[in-house]
């Protein structure tokens, strides 16, 4: 203790618990470095659970000439693919053909090189589609007859992020939520680092390196944490998504090109549900109150009712959610041209400091080995590069390595979970299998009945499980279990997300009794 304050000692200290932040400390600590990560909310609580949730090499990026950005991301596609079969899992996309788009031929072509860019195992190439014929096509107006059919991938964006850090945590880092970095400054080869958690206690890290991923903080960051300004400059562009009931009951996606050039998706989501997004527009505003305007909520209908039968109205959305993404500044002039490529900027005056600008979820992995690599020479290192060929937490479902065939048989594995835990629901089951992968073991360890489950204290949420995710992935309250750590907000009856409050609390209050 030093005047009060908790002492901790480490290598890397990592700033920002979204993906770049968890990806960087999860591959650190397998380098052998001791991490400390501090983010002052949740994990995953801002931009890093506001995305589309996709893992794709960003097809309208060829029209950028983002070559490279494709390429990398396509490359990370089916790495992540292998490593996480759980949360993320192959999808196709439709591309119906428009009246006023490029010509068909132009944008075969384009499907073509997506195709070659990069190599393929998993995922099929694109072909041409009659949508006449094509279950796709049912629900789009009759108007739409052709169109084009690629592969991407679909992934659980918060639970990425969660399993990451919960991988950085079982590799020795110390994972601290709500918990915010109030400054920080050199101290002869490393930095005295001030943090301050929820109940207003405070800490001081001395590290030898610091690592600034604090998304659409990061510059903010600089200036106030570090008092270090930096020339680099940040574009914050809100993306909002709104959730209706489905609108379709075949697994594929749609990928629409509306007139004005956004691009816009309509994905199957949550089994009842139909998720529709994003938009691209500047944000000025406090990037810890971004939300959907009632413009973006009409445009993104207006624009889905375009192409589907079914007309869809705001009185028809179930939900929505908004985010920034922090974009590295390239004098663009439109918010969608704006690079989705990341830049990463090493201050050696001094103890190291690396901050993070901009990236996207699908290349966060290369991202974070690229970071340590940067640090390697500066900080000694027990390994190299690692987390290409490891699976994340619950994502070895037939073996301890990344493979094809987790991706191609995870119904399997489903089916074989259910055989194992018959006590519950196949449903029940499923879910989980989706959640937690091979973790499900853990969740589900000596209990061999419903009633070995604790309380329903909602329709399928039992105790057990929100145990696991309080004691193992950080949740705190409802709203983290509901909306991050699952998306079962959608589903409950009105007044869940309350009671469950309420049953947080009133167990908190009894173990500080017990302990008192």
């Amino acid at each position: 203790m030093e005047n009060g304050k908790t002492n901790l000692e480490c290598d890397l200290l990592v700033v920002g618990g979204g993906i770049n932040g968890a990806g960087i400390a999860r591959d650190a600590a397998g380098r052998g470095l001791t991490v400390v990560l501090c983010e002052k909310d949740d994990l995953a609580s801002h931009t890093s659970s506001s995305s589309s949730k996709l893992i794709h090499g960003g097809l309208r990026y060829l029209e950028y000439y983002e070559f490279n950005l494709v390429r990398k991301a396509l490359i990370e596609r089916e790495v992540l693919l292998r490593a996480a079969p759980h949360i993320m899992w192959p999808m196709r996309f439709v591309l119906p053909h428009d009246k006023g788009q490029r010509p068909a031929w132009m944008i075969r072509t384009g499907l073509f090189m997506y195709d070659a860019l990069a190599k393929r195992e998993l995922l099929p190439g694109s072909s041409g589609a009659d949508l006449r014929r094509h279950p796709a096509g049912e629900p789009l107006k009759p108007e739409f007859t052709r169109g084009f059919v690629y592969s991407d991938g679909w992934v659980d964006d918060a639970r990425l992020v969660v399993l990451n850090a919960v991988d950085a945590a079982e590799k020795g880092a110390r994972i601290l939520t709500r918990t915010r970095c109030t400054s920080a400054r050199r101290d002869g080869s490393g930095w005295i680092v001030e943090l301050v958690d929820a109940q207003g206690r405070q800490s001081l890290v001395r590290a030898r390196a610091l690592v600034n991923a604090a998304g659409p903080w990061t510059a903010q960051f600089l200036q106030s944490a570090v008092q270090r300004p930096t020339e680099k400059a940040l574009r914050l562009i809100k993306g909002s998504h709104i959730v209706v009931p489905k609108l379709f009951d075949h697994p594929y996606a749609y990928i629409f090109q509306h007139p004005d050039g956004r691009i816009v998706f309509a994905i199957p989501y949550e089994q009842d549900f139909t998720l529709i997004g994003t938009t691209d527009i500047e944000y000025h505003g406090d990037a810890n109150k971004v939300a959907i305007d009632k413009d973006e909520v009409i445009y993104l209908c207006d624009l889905a009712s375009r192409y589907f039968r079914k007309r869809i109205t705001p009185a028809d959305v179930a939900w929505s959610y908004s985010g920034v993404r922090p974009l590295v500044e390239d004098e663009s002039s439109s918010a969608s041209a704006v690079t989705r490529d990341y830049r990463l900027e090493l201050d050696t005056t001094g103890a190291p400091l690396l901050s993070i600008f901009g990236g996207k979820i699908t290349t966060f992995r290369k991202l974070a080995e690229e970071a340590v690599d940067m640090l390697a020479p500066l900080i000694p290192m027990h390994r190299g590069s690692w987390t290409e060929h490891v699976c994340l937490p619950g994502g070895d479902l037939f073996g301890a390595k990344p493979s094809n065939r987790s991706v191609l048989e995870f119904d399997k594995f489903v089916h074989e979970m259910q055989k194992r835990h018959a006590f519950l629901s196949p449903a029940l089951v499923a879910r989980y299998a989706r959640a937690y992968g091979t973790r499900i073991d853990m969740l589900l360890a000596g209990r061999k009945s419903v009633a070995d489950m604790g309380e329903e204290i909602a329709p399928g949420l039992y105790e057990a499980e929100v145990d696991y995710l309080m004691q193992r992935e950080w949740a705190a309250n409802a709203g983290d279990i509901l909306w991050r750590r699952s998306k079962l907000g959608l589903h409950l009856p009105k007044g869940s997300e309350e009671k469950l409050e309420a049953w947080i609390q009133e167990r908190s209050g009894t173990e500080k009794s017990r302990s008192a």
